[in-house]
């Protein structure tokens, strides 16, 4: 007889170690499918076509993608270009030269959500831009650093903000990581900001994502009138990277590591 599945006092999900393996499937996924679209990533091209080669992937994979329906939504992707901070909608756009982007993707596979993005850049990166992506990469690996049992999330939270604003960059606090698992969204809120000993202390068995948004400029954001694309309210650029986690007793597992060893654009 199988136990109700246990939760913190916090409303936090504990998963079996059974588990974990469903959550590395639909990781995998969703990371193949991003590494697949990089040789798309170019001076004109549209991300509606990007989006519609994603939604085809997943199709021939046999999965579902976890944002076509949701809240209404109608792609099976986020693309969030220059200083679009998160939920770009693909559209009729055409890339230009030096433009970098964040493609998100979420998938359903055998009932777990894989979730994950990561940032391009189409065609010549500028400086500035590379410093951006390659300080918002190191912060989402300095809370990745964090996450092990008796840690906080405010350890996590604080790992982040003192690294990017310690680089003179700023921490985006309008949006934050999440529970996920067999549910695309559920506590807790992963913050990319906080005190270190603070918030909920992490348990072996919990599954969520952290995905840092870091500014060039200010942290502040506003949504378009689209009622989803958050974009900085000084216009300066901004970059993510996301990976989903697991807790387990030493530390973590990430589930959604590029099978091609292609996360950071600078692979080449």
């Amino acid at each position: 007889m199988i136990g109700k599945p246990r939760q913190t006092r916090d409303g936090i999900r504990i998963y079996d170690a059974s588990d974990f393996a469903g959550m590395h499937k639909a990781g995998a996924l969703a990371a193949r499918i991003l590494d697949e679209v990089i040789p798309l990533v170019v001076p004109g091209q549209t991300t509606g076509e990007i989006d519609r080669v994603i939604e085809a992937k997943v199709d021939e994979a046999g999965a579902k993608s976890a944002t076509i329906g949701y809240r209404g939504y109608k792609h099976a992707s986020c693309i969030s270009v220059n200083h679009v901070v998160c939920h770009g909608i693909p559209g009729d756009k055409k890339l230009k030269d030096g433009d970098i982007l964040n493609i998100d993707v979420t998938v359903i596979v055998d009932g777990w959500y894989g979730d994950t993005s990561r940032m391009y850049v189409a065609g010549k990166l500028n400086r500035r831009a590379e410093r951006l992506i390659q300080i918002t990469h190191e912060s989402l690996m300095k809370g990745i650093e964090a996450v092990k049992p008796g840690n906080t999330f405010g350890d996590i939270g604080h790992a982040i903000q003192t690294f990017a604003e310690g680089q003179r960059m700023s921490v985006v606090r309008d949006f934050c990581g999440h529970g996920l698992g067999r549910v695309f969204h559920s506590p807790p809120n992963v913050l990319h900001y906080g005190r270190a000993g603070t918030g909920a202390v992490l348990e072996e068995g919990m599954f969520f994502t952290i995905e840092p948004m870091i500014n060039l400029g200010r942290p502040e954001t506003k949504v378009l009138s689209d009622d989803w694309t958050a974009v900085t309210r000084d216009k300066s650029l901004s970059a993510q990277f996301e990976h989903s986690v697991g807790v387990t007793a030493n530390g973590c597992e990430i589930f959604t590591l590029s099978p091609a060893d292609k996360f950071h654009p600078t692979y080449g």
